[in-house]
């Protein structure tokens, strides 16, 4: 096992907690070392094409933090390297293999039967709830040199998309696209396929808020994106037929453990009837029983 970080504050916790890590003086050196099998590229946005380049080239297994990248340009770079890798790459699009999210497969209607879907994103950042559930290290000891760099080849490559005079509220809004949007978006075709084309898009709150509407036939699927400083999150995705409602709920990724959970809903004769998924059942019954067992009213709190 090895680390590697621009932060030494950073990398001083990781081998505290992992002894018989070894750390390394570059990203380079940890990626071309003959004892590393799989490579974890944690690193930010603006650095993913050049690190998964030098693992592609040392051929190891390698997991790349979601957006696998900033530009297609940069994708399209790394596909043509595919055929001579023989290693797995796995982009962590974590949404998309939540149990609720595997268990909802099974309970969607026919393709062919869904009349509508939406997708909600309200998201308050990771800070109103990181340091309210745990303990985290903020780093401040990182070259300002480097993040000033690491900023200016961010907003290049964001506006090699954009362009290169757009408006601030485009580029945060394309910001906002590849960073937490990007994981319903992978749920999204995950759950339903590819969309024909895009029908409308729109962004609001200085970029901050978008809307967009996917073309898929027979049905729309209404996408909107929410940010605030309220402090809660609200993520959802829900398919409909004319008898069915699917969704999948994500509370926040941000609490460690807890689960989305999954809700189908169908037309009765006296009425819509919401049933409980063997899944739920099964998380609600862990949990419960987590809650009995606690031992002081602080350990019921976590």
């Amino acid at each position: 096992m090895g680390v590697y970080d621009v932060s030494p504050s950073l990398v001083a916790l990781c081998t505290s907690q992992h002894p018989t890590a070894r750390t390394f003086e570059t990203a380079e050196a940890l990626i071309a070392s003959p004892d590393i099998d799989a490579v974890f590229v944690l690193s930010s946005d603006d650095t993913h094409s050049r690190f998964v380049h030098a693992a592609i080239a040392a051929n190891k297994h390698i997991l790349l933090e979601k957006p696998a990248c900033l530009t297609v340009r940069e994708i399209d770079d790394l596909l043509a390297l595919m055929p001579d890798y023989d290693k797995t790459l796995f982009v962590g699009y974590m949404r998309r293999y939540a149990p609720a999210y595997l268990a909802a497969r099974d309970e969607l209607p026919a393709f062919a039967d869904i009349t509508h879907v939406r997708i909600f994103d309200l998201i308050s950042e990771g800070r109103h709830f990181l340091k309210k559930s745990q303990n985290v290290l903020y780093p401040n000891d990182i070259d300002p040199a480097l993040l000033a760099r690491g900023a200016k080849e961010r907003d290049a490559l964001i506006r090699e998309v954009v362009g290169a005079d757009a408006p601030a509220d485009l580029v945060r809004a394309y910001r906002g696209l590849t960073a937490l949007s990007s994981h319903h978006i992978s749920a999204m075709r995950g759950l339903i396929g590819e969309p024909a084309r895009v029908l409308a898009a729109h962004r609001t709150n200085g970029g901050a808020n978008i809307s967009v509407t996917f073309d898929y036939g027979h049905f729309a699927c209404l996408y909107d994106a929410v940010v605030d400083d309220l402090g809660l999150f609200d993520a959802m995705i829900e398919v409909r037929s004319n008898t069915r409602r699917v969704r999948i709920i994500y509370d926040t990724p941000y609490i460690r453990n807890l689960p989305t959970r999954l809700e189908v809903t169908d037309a009765g004769p006296l009425g819509p009837v919401t049933k409980p998924s063997a899944l739920s059942t099964a998380m609600l019954s862990r949990m419960n029983s987590r809650f009995s067992t606690a031992t002081s009213p602080k350990e019921q709190s976590r």
